[in-house]
């Protein structure tokens, strides 16, 4: 994402609320009411987030740090968070820190929700790969988070079916593409996976893989790329595929492809690192049958990766403690004491590259004892993460691309998807203009 200001950003946004909205949390006393004066004992912090267990790794923060004691307010995550972090801001009774995901970042800078940390975590920029810090600074000299986790893209393969039918592991996506096709003609009853539309996270990072950037900002002024040639494509190319029945065109997430998993009627799935965990619930009679190799890509003897999810730790503009705050997520984003207990018991992939080879993550997942190296090899292509470009309506864009590309699925030709990108487009674009940002035509 190009540099900006708050103010600059700021400046071109209108607030994302209406009156329900901010009378959805009306006066909240779980904000910073209990932060202690100086002089008056411990600095009490109050942290916002959803990820399991982060109350047990906070726990340890607080073994080792009396002087500052955090408590962890287990939130909802998504848009309901952004909304009760901005609200909450409003009316000046926002938390210390909040769990804030890389795509909403800009949403909560452009409400004045997030404080500028850079002189407080100074150093630590060269503890996480350059595509995932960039998300948390958007190319300025500001930084208003901490990278927590991320969620590089891999492809994930049945590997005894791959041997079973004399397939090879594509490493560039026309590979992948020929051997969709080969799959066919040796088993029409299989599919080799499914263009999905009910997430549309996943095809972000493949664009993302492709050079995308669906946001940008010169001035006061947004641009909305989401329609671009890298973008295009991406959606040609999937388009393409479920044109010519070489791959499926069901959603993910639903019985019948939980089914498919587990029965091998889809032979592999393009998904990010946390894929394990899903494919233990989904298709628990595989278990040692997966393998991982890195993401295709569209030229050979590149390394580019997209990212699907991922979060962060933002200091809040409410916080009195500003640089108490600011030591917390320090610690709880590259300490390797902490990085392995996020791992344990928030389960989360951490975005500080020392971690993904260590600690917790020192042995492959349990669904992958046939590849000891699991998370060796993650962490290669981790490094390739490329950069992300978000902008303060993520949530229009995603539910419009939900809405118009499930249509063209079923649709099954390919000006089916061109049309569903125009219009994810001109929806995003419609969007912000009716919110008062200014828009580059």
């Amino acid at each position: 994402m190009p540099q900006f200001t708050r103010r600059s950003l700021a400046a071109a946004t209108a607030v994302l609320l209406g009156a329900t909205a901010l009378s959805a949390c009306g006066s909240s006393d779980t904000g910073s009411g209990e932060k202690a004066g100086a002089g008056t004992g411990p600095v009490k912090l109050t942290y916002w987030a959803w990820a399991p267990g982060m109350d047990k790794v906070a726990a340890l923060w607080n073994a080792e740090h009396p002087e500052i004691q955090v408590t962890v307010q287990k939130q909802a995550s998504g848009d309901d968070l952004v909304t009760k972090i901005i609200t909450a801001t409003k009316a000046h009774k926002g938390p210390d820190l909040v769990q804030a995901e890389y795509q909403a970042l800009p949403t909560l800078v452009s409400n004045d929700s997030l404080a500028d940390i850079a002189k407080e975590v100074e150093g630590a920029k060269d503890k996480f790969a350059p595509g995932i810090w960039q998300q948390t600074t958007f190319g300025s000299d500001a930084v208003y988070a901490l990278p927590q986790d991320s969620g590089p893209l891999m492809f994930f393969y049945r590997e005894d079916l791959f041997k079973q039918y004399g397939l090879t592991v594509p490493t560039t996506w026309n590979e992948f593409a020929e051997t969709a096709r080969a799959l066919k003609k040796k088993a029409p009853e299989k599919a080799l996976t499914t263009f999905s539309a009910n997430d549309a996270g996943l095809f972000a990072g493949l664009s993302q893989q492709a050079g995308a950037k669906w946001w940008s900002f010169e001035g006061d002024t947004w641009k909305v790329g989401i329609d671009d040639a890298a973008t295009k494509k991406v959606s040609d190319f999937w388009g393409g595929l479920v044109a010519e029945g070489a791959v499926d065109n069901q959603p993910m997430y639903t019985p019948a492809w939980n089914k498919a998993l587990n029965t091998g009627e889809q032979l592999a799935w393009v998904s990010a690192v946390w894929a394990p965990g899903t494919l233990t619930t989904a298709a628990p009679d595989t278990q040692g049958k997966w393998a991982m190799a890195p993401l295709p890509q569209w030229n050979k003897g590149e390394t580019v990766t997209g990212s699907w999810g991922g979060s962060s730790t933002a200091v809040t503009t409410d916080s009195k403690h500003k640089a108490a705050a600011a030591k917390f997520a320090t610690w709880l984003n590259t300490d390797p004491k902490a990085l392995e207990a996020l791992v344990r018991e928030s389960g989360i992939y951490p975005a500080a590259t020392a971690a993904q080879t260590s600690g917790a993550l020192a042995k492959a997942p349990a669904f992958f004892p046939n590849q000891p190296d699991f998370y060796t090899q993650a962490a290669g292509i981790a490094l390739g993460t490329a950069p992300a470009a978000w902008g303060p309506n993520v949530n229009v864009a995603y539910t419009a691309f939900k809405d118009e590309f499930g249509k063209a699925a079923k649709a099954k030709t390919v000006p089916a998807f061109t049309g569903a990108l125009a219009t994810v487009q001109k929806t995003t674009v419609d969007d912000l203009a009716k919110q008062g940002f200014e828009v580059a035509k």
